[in-house]
């Protein structure tokens, strides 16, 4: 069985020598100050508190989450979407045609741990129209791109650590631009918390019985989610309202521990895994067909003709986790002017490649998928 859930086991959470997820960030952002928190987008409020006033507005891309939006609604912000390419860049002349003087900020997204297509002209847009660059790495926290650590690229940008981690949260602020590192004030839900929690030691017992039960416990998973891909099923409010605390001790201990080169290395063979699997269906279109040097993929986007039938094949042959991304917001899956990021959220399909799966399990699950 391919599972999507890292096993809080993970040998790569035990090497010795130059490890921890604070030395990766200070060894390839020296110069960005940082901070962690329990989730991203909490932290992405606190990087914006003192930067922006009530009625302002944000720009998105339509391609997104629908929790994403909530930490500009907590600030009194409006979130726009702009329309994206089939590549994933930004569609620029719509998204220019949706600033206007109260525009605050500008959002990009690091699509599975890849940078987004066109930072740089993105970059140069938001100069011209003096607003800030919000740097969404929610997926790459150890991605690194021609010598920049992902989520470093703007003004300002944030990391999410539980897509690469077996923790129950944990995020990082970059604080990039002068004026975002002076206006900074942290909240109460900076940082992390003191002693174990327990919610920290159900999350661990939650994932030792993951571990013990495997196809029988991710089965009773799958039945418990089944009105996911269903966008009003959504309650983004309460998801984000949720996030908010500190990040936990166990988190903070995990992050000490990791050998962010190991994880890395591991994920991108099976990256590799999985492109050997499917280089000849003609059905199945992989997204990234090269891997950059520092990229560090959250998982295995493809294209499927029949996204339906190809889950179905993939659950049948074990891959436990593999799912269409992502829910879209109500207000965008309804909208006119959306059509490619709403196609894009009904084919892709995602595959794990977390470090804790071994490439022989994805290679036997391709045979499968052969027969």
């Amino acid at each position: 069985m391919i599972s999507a859930t890292p096993s809080v086991f993970d040998a790569s959470l035990s090497r010795s020598g130059d490890a921890g997820i604070d030395a990766f960030v200070d060894r390839h952002a020296p110069d960005v100050d940082h901070t962690y928190y329990g989730a991203g987008k909490v932290a992405l409020r606190d990087g914006l508190d003192a930067l922006v006033e009530p009625g302002e507005n944000v720009l998105v891309p339509a391609y997104l989450s629908p929790a994403v939006v909530e930490p500009f609604r907590d600030l009194g912000l409006e979130p726009r979407f702009y329309a994206i390419e089939e590549t994933l860049a930004p569609d620029f002349a719509d998204l220019e045609s949706r600033i206007d003087d109260d525009t605050v900020a500008v959002m990009s997204v690091n699509y599975f741990g890849f940078p987004q297509p066109g930072l740089e002209r993105l970059a140069s847009l938001t100069n011209e129209y003096d607003c800030y660059h919000i740097d969404d790495n929610a997926h790459g926290p150890i991605s690194v791109a021609n010598g920049s650590l992902l989520g470093t690229h703007g003004d300002l940008g944030f990391t999410t650590l539980r897509k690469l981690l077996p923790v129950p949260d944990g995020a990082i602020l970059y604080r990039v631009a002068d004026e975002v590192k002076a206006a900074f004030s942290p909240s109460p839900l900076a940082g992390s918390a003191e002693r174990i929690a327990t919610t920290d030691c159900r999350f661990v017992t939650t994932s030792a019985a993951e571990t013990a039960l495997g196809p029988l416990y991710q089965s009773i998973e799958s039945m418990l989610d089944d009105g996911a891909n269903d966008p009003s099923s959504v309650d983004p409010g309460a998801r984000y309202e949720a996030t908010k605390a500190p990040m936990s001790k166990f988190t903070a201990m995990v992050t000490d521990a990791a050998d962010p080169d190991a994880i890395r290395a591991a994920r991108r063979e099976n990256y590799r895994t999985w492109q050997q699997v499917f280089a000849d269906r003609e059905d199945i279109t992989i997204f990234y067909e090269r891997l950059s040097d520092g990229i560090s993929p959250y998982e295995f986007p493809v294209r499927a003709r029949d996204p339906d039938a190809f889950l179905a094949a993939l659950h049948d042959c074990g891959v436990v986790g593999a799912h269409t991304w992502p829910i879209l917001r109500e207000s965008v899956f309804e909208a006119d002017g959306y059509d490619t990021a709403t196609r894009l959220s009904q084919e892709v399909v995602t595959l794990p490649v977390h470090q804790s799966i071994e490439p022989a399990a994805i290679e036997a699950a391709g045979d499968r998928l052969q027969q």
